[in-house]
This record gives C-alpha cells, structure tokens and sequence, in this order.
C-alpha cells in the first residue's frame, strides 16, 4: 500500500466512474449482468480496503490498492466468505479490466498497475458436473404442492428450467411475450454476450405453461415467474425454492439427499439428457448458449456409460472371446503406465 507520509490523492472515485460508465457502458456496451457483476466485485473490493486500511471508500486512491492488498482481498474472498476458485477468478478478472483502463488514464501509477495485472488466476481442477437422473428430476418437478399458488408456479418453473437449460439469469428475465406455444414451441432468450437464441420445449412443459400464462393473466413485457409481489424472481430467490424443493422431493427420491441440487445442476440435468438422447455436441452447445464447443466437452467427461461403450468396443480379447488384462512388457514401462 500507499506510504503513510506520502500526500493522499483521492483518485480512485473518478477513475472507478469513468470505468463503468465510459469503458464498461459506452465503449464495450456490457451487458447488465457483467455491470452487475463488475459492481458487486468492486463494492466488495472497497468494503474490504476501507476496513483495511480506515479510510472511506471515497477518499481512497489508485495506490492504495496495490498487488499485495488485491492478494489478501482474493484470499479473504476464499478464506472468510467461502467463495470457490471459480468466484474469486471472476472477481480478479473484474480488477484486471478495472486496471488495463487505469494504464491510460493514470500513467503515473504504472508500475503498481503492471504488478496488479500480474496477478495470475487460481488454476483450478475441472469437476465433473452434477446432474439429475430422470426419476430425480421428475421427482423434484412433483415436488411443489400444486393445490397453491406457489407451488403451481414453482412447479412450471422447475419443469421449465430441467427441459430447457436456462441459466439462472436467463429464466429470471424471461417474460410472458418471450413464450410461443404454437407450432415450434419455444421459449426465446437473451443469454451471455446479449446472444439471443431460441430453445424448444417439450409437450409436457407446453401444457404446464399454457394453464401456468392463463392464471398468470400478464402483459407481454410483465416477468414470466413472479413473487408474491408481482415483482420478477431474483436469482437468489430461484435456488431457495429449487434447494427447498429438493429436499422435499428426496422423502420419495432418497438418491436426491446425497446432491447439492442448484439452478445450475438443472441446467447440467439438461445438457446430459441431451447426450444420453444423441444429440450432438455441437447441438448441445447451441441448445444452451455456449459460446463454443470446449464448454460442452464437460459433459462428456461426465457421462460414464459413453465411457464403458467405448471401453467395450476397444478392449481387446483372445480368440475365445474371454477379455484379458493388458501386462507392461518391460518393469520401466510399468513405472511410467503406473505415474
């Protein structure tokens, strides 16, 4: 940080509102989810630095975020509020943008700026996804009590969400004017990079939501699923009621009790019934808005019996047909198949 007898410029402010105002919005025309998302990583970044170190947030300065106290801020992310690699990637990437534009607005600061880009993201293993099975699915579309406003419309939501893979984000925005239910039934979506993409629905998720729009009895531009206060669900709210819901659903699906069921294990529940349908890679990615293949590949890696066919069609047998267990002809090779 800053030294303590050195004069205090309180330029962080300017340089923070130029960012997100001229570089974020006007230049870039982020989307509101990556401005969003930019905001909560600063608001937490300045939260932290001001306790750090004493001062409000407007009357920090550019020096008083240094490489060392972005370190602790990524550390303090993991270490106090549980956030995983994957968060605190984010966040540092956040930093990084904020920073490449101070290099041409605050030169003399360049040194403190070049060490905090140098700040490495958190490699991190790739897991394998969670995904529902069909019974478990169905059992936690059926868990809603349906003989209630709530319930019926957590019910379509959860329905909708399995058979179309909407992200979170996407499922919260969807309005009523987004649903078609004539010929080609789809629902029309706005996902990451402001990519606008169709995704079909399936018959059963067309009846639901066809007695769910006649009760809902909106305008086109109102929120497709709403609170009890008429005002669109928030991301938040959306895996409270699927978390509750698989809870409940576990009391006639006990294999539900062992997941950690999200929005984003829907999502995953869609993309593996897909594959297990086959549907293409490709078909998968564009189904749920990916921006290329390799985010797709995850769940190849995830589905065990594409695995085991391969391993039956590549094992080799003797003449009798009984299958036999490869042997390393040399110890050195042992060695190097055992690393």
């Amino acid at each position: 940080m800053s030294d303590p007898a050195a004069p205090r410029s309180n330029d962080l402010a300017p340089l923070l509102q130029g960012f997100f105002t001229d570089k974020l919005m006007r230049q870039r025309q982020a989307s509101p989810h990556t401005i969003a998302a930019y905001r909560d990583a600063f608001k937490l970044l300045l939260q932290f630095t001001g306790q750090r170190i004493g001062r409000q947030p407007a009357q920090l300065g550019l020096a008083d975020i240094d490489a060392a106290l972005v370190g602790a801020f990524l550390q303090h992310l993991q270490t106090a509020r549980g956030n995983s690699g994957s968060t605190r990637n984010a966040r540092l990437a956040a930093v990084h943008s904020f920073f490449g534009y101070a290099a041409t607005h605050a030169p003399q600061h360049a040194a403190l700026i070049q060490q905090v880009l140098a700040i490495p993201p958190q490699r991190r293993d790739r897991a394998i996804v969670d995904y529902l099975t069909p019974p478990e699915a169905e059992a936690l579309i059926a868990a809603p009590d349906q003989t209630t406003w709530l319930g019926r419309r957590d019910h379509v939501l959860l329905q909708v969400a399995v058979h179309t893979g909407l992200r979170v984000s996407e499922l919260t925005a969807t309005s009523i004017g987004d649903v078609h239910l004539g010929p080609g039934a789809h629902l029309r979506c706005t996902g990451k990079g402001r990519k606008q993409r169709c995704t079909p629905l399936t018959k059963h998720a067309v009846t639901s939501l066809r007695a769910w729009l006649a009760e809902r009895a909106g305008q086109p531009g109102d929120p497709l699923f709403v609170s009890t206060r008429g005002t669109a669900l928030s991301r938040d709210a959306v895996a409270h009621l699927v978390a509750k819901h698989a809870v409940a659903a576990a009391v006639s699906c006990p294999s539900l009790a062992a997941k950690t069921v999200t929005p984003h294990t829907l999502r995953h529940t869609t993309a593996m019934t897909l594959l297990h349908g086959g549907v293409d890679l490709t078909v998968i990615g564009l189904w749920l808005g990916h921006e290329s293949t390799d985010a797709t590949q995850i769940y190849l890696h995830a589905d065990m019996s594409i695995k085991e066919r391969a391993l039956a069609r590549t094992t080799p047998s003797t003449p009798t047909g009984a299958l036999h267990r490869y042997q390393p002809p040399d110890t050195l090779l042992a060695f190097l198949d055992g690393l």
